[in-house]
Order: C-alpha cells, then structure tokens, then sequence
C-alpha cells in the first residue's frame, strides 16, 4: 500500500468509529500513503488495527507523535483536537478536524469539497469538517444556490444513533431485543451521556441531540444554523432546524424546506439540477416509490435526494428528503476528500 511519492498520514481516533471509517475510506479511495501513522487516547494504545491486511499497533497521541505527519486527521474529541491539533501544525502537519472544536473559528475555513474547495487557500494549518447533518443538506442546496438564489431553509432530522458513537448504537441494539423480550434496560447514553436524564431509544423518537442552549435550540440546531451560513457563504440567509434522534444505526434522513430567489421554477427544473450535481444521486420517482432511505445509503460516499415537490401555498418555496451515511460523508469521506483537494490544489505537496 505504501507509495514512493505518498504522503505521511495521522489518524487521531484511530481506535473509534469514525476514525475506522476514515483508515478504511483512505485505503478503499487509494488516496496515496507514504506511511501512516495510527494514533488514540491512552487508554486504546497498543491495540493492532489491520490495515489491508498490514498489522498496525495504534500509539497514544502525543505532541511529538506529529513528526514528520504532512496530513493529520482528527475525530477523537474537541478537547484533543484544541490540544493537539496546533502541536500538529507546529510540527509541518495539515489538520482536517471532524470535531466542532475550530469549526466556527473565523480563521479556520469549514469546508464541503463540492460546496466551498476554494476555501481550503484560506487555511493556517486547520480545517474543520463540518456536522454530519449539516454537510448532506448543502450538498444538496448548493447547486440550488447557484442557479436559484436562496432565502430561507428550514430543516427537520431524522439522525442515526451512530452520530452518538458506537456505544450508542450497542445500546439500541441491546435496548431493542431486551424490549422485544419483556426485560427492562436501563438507558444510559441518549440523548446526551453527560446529562442526567437518558431515555429508551428503541421504537422511540427524541427529540435532543446534544445540549440545549439557552434560545432554546440543543446545540446540534445552533450547529447546522451557523455551519451552513458559513459554508455557503451566506451570512443573512434565514435558517432553522429541528433535530431528532432515531431508532436507526447509521444513515441521517433530513426533511428540508428552501424558498429560493427566482421565479417560474417548477420542481422539475430543481430534480434536473439535482440530478447532475456533484456528490448527489437523485432518487425521486414516486410513481415507482423510488425514494432515498438509510437502509439503501449505508457504506455509500453519496447524498441521496429525492421526494422534491413545490410547497403548496408558497411559490418560491420546495420541499426536500436528503439522506447519507453520516459515518461516511458526514465524517469520513469528506474529511477524506478535503486531503484530497489539498493535495489536487497543491496546497499539499
């Protein structure tokens, strides 16, 4: 797997379940290592990971383990990437951080390759890579964006438990039979582990993903509001969400209203738009119940839309279904594909 002219590549989280897709996204998109290095907390050092049948032992995290490291990758917390990342930088690295820790940092460009590539000229070192919820949904706006205009988005979620970390998806599995046995299970991670109350998740809806903020958004909401007027360049665009929680292992589903600039566009016109821009699959035949669902996006690199129809009382107003694997493009393909376009841009040499 090694190249002459590869890079030196860190992943930092090696041992969880984004840093897991990202290894497997490298090797599966053969974006060219040199020598990659396998990095996590204390606690999982030691550990072998097989990488395309090579053995690698995963080492703990360490200012000095960035020698050397040109591209470094981060989803092991925001706490570690506020500590290391700048040590990584330091030492010659280019940081794609998949935490919300620099995110909405003024100097730290937040970036969908197929919505904002440019930005990536604008970086000191760190790159953020945005909420999972938030990068399907301006995938799918962007193009709309750009032959349209756009003036108000109002978004409801549907989001997979894995966007909780693998223990919550154990816990739905374990919650879901112990239901389905007559047993009682204690929750103990959803909505929030810090938090002191935790509710069953299996054949359940919540309502919370992350903390609630004093306007009376959880954190989650305030992320895809701020993340997609800064992503798409649109400081002054009207944008709300709803976030829920549901009983899914992996693949975000998003309900999205937009009201956009022009007139005399018809819904058609936006499925023929959708239809050949980047990173997206159009999925809408109702006729045949052709629509995007999660059970049909897992291990996919793509945004699925579809269910695309005019809102019935406001002209300029259009109403979306958007879906992905939130493991993939929501972390890891698209922290994979910023290295990427810093290395086609030459930012990376």
């Amino acid at each position: 797997m090694s190249q002459q002219n590869g890079f030196h590549v860190a992943v930092v989280g090696a041992t969880g379940a984004v840093g897991q897709q990202m290894i497997q996204t490298l090797i599966k998109e053969n974006f060219p290592i040199r020598k990659l290095t396998l990095l996590s907390s204390a606690r999982s050092a030691g550990k072998k990971i097989d990488v395309n049948g090579q053995d690698y032992t995963v080492e703990e995290a360490k200012p000095e383990s960035f020698e050397g490291v040109e591209i470094a990758l981060f989803s092991a917390g925001g706490s570690v990437s506020k500590e290391l990342g700048p040590e990584a930088v330091k030492r010659g690295a280019i940081v794609v951080d998949n935490t919300s820790a620099f995110r909405m940092d003024e100097n730290t460009p937040l970036v969908v390759p197929e919505v904002n590539e440019a930005d990536l000229h604008n970086q000191n070192g760190i790159i953020a890579n945005p909420n999972c919820s938030t990068i399907q949904m301006v995938v799918a706006l962007e193009p709309i964006h750009q032959q349209f205009g756009l003036k108000k988005v109002i978004v409801s979620t549907y989001q997979a438990v894995s966007g909780s970390g693998a223990a919550a998806v154990e816990e739905l599995m374990e919650q879901t039979q112990a239901i389905l046995n007559g047993d009682v299970y204690e929750p103990k991670i959803l909505p929030v582990k810090s938090d002191k109350n935790h509710y069953q998740i299996a054949f359940n809806a919540i309502p919370q993903i992350d903390k609630f903020q004093e306007n009376g958004y959880t954190f989650e909401e305030m992320k895809m509001i701020n993340e997609t007027k800064k992503i798409m360049h649109l400081p002054e665009l009207q944008v709300s969400a709803t976030c829920v929680r549901l009983p899914v292992a992996v693949g975000h589903s998003e309900s999205v209203y937009f009201e956009i600039e022009s007139d005399d566009v018809s819904a058609n016109d936006i499925k023929a738009l959708l239809k050949d821009a980047p990173g997206v699959i159009l999925q809408d035949d109702p006729e045949n119940q052709l629509y995007p669902m999660p059970a049909n996006c897992v291990g996919k690199n793509d945004v699925f839309v579809g269910r695309i129809r005019r809102d019935i009382d406001e002209p300029r107003g259009f109403h979306m279904w958007v879906v992905s694997d939130n493991l993939l493009k929501g972390a890891a393909w698209n922290s994979v594909q910023i290295a990427e376009s810093l290395v086609k841009l030459g930012i990376v040499k």
